[in-house]
């Protein structure tokens, strides 16, 4: 059975001054989106484009909660716990 995979994610910008969650079932993509401003909204205003965090489930709902969890994170909670896996904020490039 194929098990499909989801990502629960946080970009920012070059400066490192805004933060962005989200979800998605393909990170590659998404991460492609940002960059060149195809999805307009929060992230093409502040040209988050840095992929700075990210946690993987293959649960859908599970997602969706977890999203929601971390958009509702204080700015300090929500370095923390990038700083779990990111130190220094250094973008992570995937392939």
């Amino acid at each position: 059975m194929y098990n499909k995979q989801y990502y629960v994610y946080i970009i920012t910008n070059k400066r490192r001054t805004v933060f962005y969650t989200g979800v998605t079932n393909n990170l590659q993509r998404r991460l492609f989106e940002h960059k060149h401003h195809l999805l307009k909204g929060f992230t093409d205003k502040y040209n988050c484009t840095i992929l700075i965090y990210f946690e993987q489930t293959n649960n859908i709902y599970n997602a969706l909660e977890r999203e929601k969890i971390i958009k509702n994170y204080s700015r300090k909670k929500k370095l923390d716990i990038i700083k779990i896996q990111n130190i220094n904020l250094e973008e992570i490039i995937i392939f």
